[in-house]
């Protein structure tokens, strides 16, 4: 297919974008460090949020300190409720690492008590809800934090990252984000070689996260309306952002990534056709449109039984990169740079922030990740009300959908009971968000 020279994003786009970023390379330099944490002391790092990915962010934090030879320990952790507490603090034991109950914190608000409880780093892994309000007490705190994604489910909670993010910044303090694929040896040799030039002047492409259903928790006798959202969280859209964020947003990272770029706005649509719970879409289909008349279709899906593709393809005029790999249309193969470190991208990530405050080279990707959420809301947004969004009417406060902050908001859930949204979804042309 023959394209203008003046269409897609070019070498020279794309390193523009790239500092406009702060998406340098550098911030990723993977150094060995030796025997302890700051002062000669072992890092201490708390966990908040204990389900099974916040378990799995404390096993790659300690996994992280084996691999650098320097002494990490995980010494609080804090749930809403005991069972994953529980969990949690067993499987710690594998590691040799006893919890006392003095330093298990039950509650919504468990994550102060953690704070106050003299950790050097907290691990955030709660459901995406909380996010925006842990991550501003974090930085109070003056804690270095990792941060899981999705970091907001709307466009307020958008901003409070970027805001809050830019005060981590003021105070030297590392923040790291769970979108892995940053920290992943084949995504960065893939980025390097499309900073170089080698593919060639983006044209467009496709990202993808179709799969089967989620979980879901059917509501038991006994439970509030305050329990029931919390233990069926990834099923309604005020807790997970629905999963065009909550999962997707891996894929939109990688694609604002690579092309150095924010797009400029989404037209989607969506639907649902199997979901038993909740208020969320099975599906969305999103057309991402660029500067340069560049457009990244957006596939996501979670239906049991359908077709399963997880990945990203972007195609340039000289070769297609594909999940980080680069495929030359010529048939030669590129020479790939080498990026050193952990083989599992989930410990890497953890490799980088335990190297960032040893070193005292503080790194920060609040920015990018909160770019990768809103820019997931974008299409959700879209695909909700069937109306084209522009990443400005989300990313300010003077934006059409600037102000848009769900209910219950985040600080609800500390004053007890909450009204229970509504288990119906969102109709377009009718959806006002």
């Amino acid at each position: 297919m023959h394209m203008s020279e003046k269409k897609g994003i070019s070498r020279r786009h794309f390193m523009q974008g790239a500092l406009a970023a702060g998406a340098a390379f550098g911030a990723f330099e993977i150094v060995g460090v030796s025997a302890r944490g700051q002062a000669g002391k072992p890092l201490s790092a708390g966990l908040v949020g204990c389900g099974s990915r916040g378990r799995g962010a404390a096993i790659n934090f300690l996994e992280a300190g084996k691999f650098l030879n320097t002494e990490v320990k995980i010494t609080a952790i804090a749930d809403v409720y005991k069972d994953p507490l529980e969990k949690t603090r067993e499987r710690l034991k594998q590691d040799g690492l006893e919890i006392p109950d003095s330093r298990c914190f039950e509650g919504y608000d468990g994550y102060k008590k953690l704070l106050d409880s003299g950790v050097d780093v907290v691990l955030l892994a709660t459901p995406p809800v909380f996010r925006p309000l842990h991550f501003e007490a974090a930085v109070k705190a003056g804690k270095h934090i990792f941060m899981e994604k999705p970091v907001c489910v709307d466009p307020v909670g958008g901003q409070r990252i970027i805001a809050t993010g830019q005060e981590a910044a003021k105070k030297n303090l590392s923040v790291v984000a769970g979108t892995q694929r940053r920290h992943q040896q084949v995504y960065l040799a893939g980025r390097k070689l499309v900073e170089d030039g080698v593919v060639g002047t983006i044209w467009g492409g496709a990202v993808y996260w179709c799969g089967g259903s989620a979980w879901r928790n059917e509501r038991q006798p006994g439970w509030s309306d305050i329990e029931y959202i919390t233990r069926n969280w990834i099923n309604f859209v005020q807790m997970s952002g629905d999963h065009i964020i909550e999962q997707h947003v891996h894929n939109i990272d990688v694609m604002i990534w690579f092309l150095g770029a924010l797009p400029t706005h989404a037209v989607a649509m969506g639907g649902r056709a199997r979901r038993k719970t909740g208020n969320q879409y099975d599906f969305f289909s999103v057309d991402y449109n660029f500067k340069g008349g560049i457009h990244v279709h957006s596939l996501s899906r979670q239906v049991q039984g359908t077709w399963s593709r997880e990945g990203e393809e972007l195609i340039g005029e000289k070769g297609i990169v594909r999940s980080g790999r680069v495929v030359l249309h010529s048939k030669e193969k590129p020479k790939v740079p080498e990026f050193p470190g952990h083989d599992n991208p989930y410990v890497q990530e953890h490799v980088d922030l335990i190297n960032s405050i040893v070193k005292g080279k503080p790194i920060n990707e609040s920015q990018e990740v909160a770019d990768s959420t809103l820019v997931g809301i974008m299409g959700r947004i879209s695909a909700y009300t069937g109306q084209a969004v522009r990443y400005s009417d989300v990313a300010k406060p003077d934006g059409q959908y600037g102000k848009l902050a769900f209910t219950p908001a985040p600080e609800d859930f500390e004053k007890g009971a909450i009204q229970l949204p509504a288990e119906e979804i969102p109709i377009p042309g009718t959806a006002d968000a």
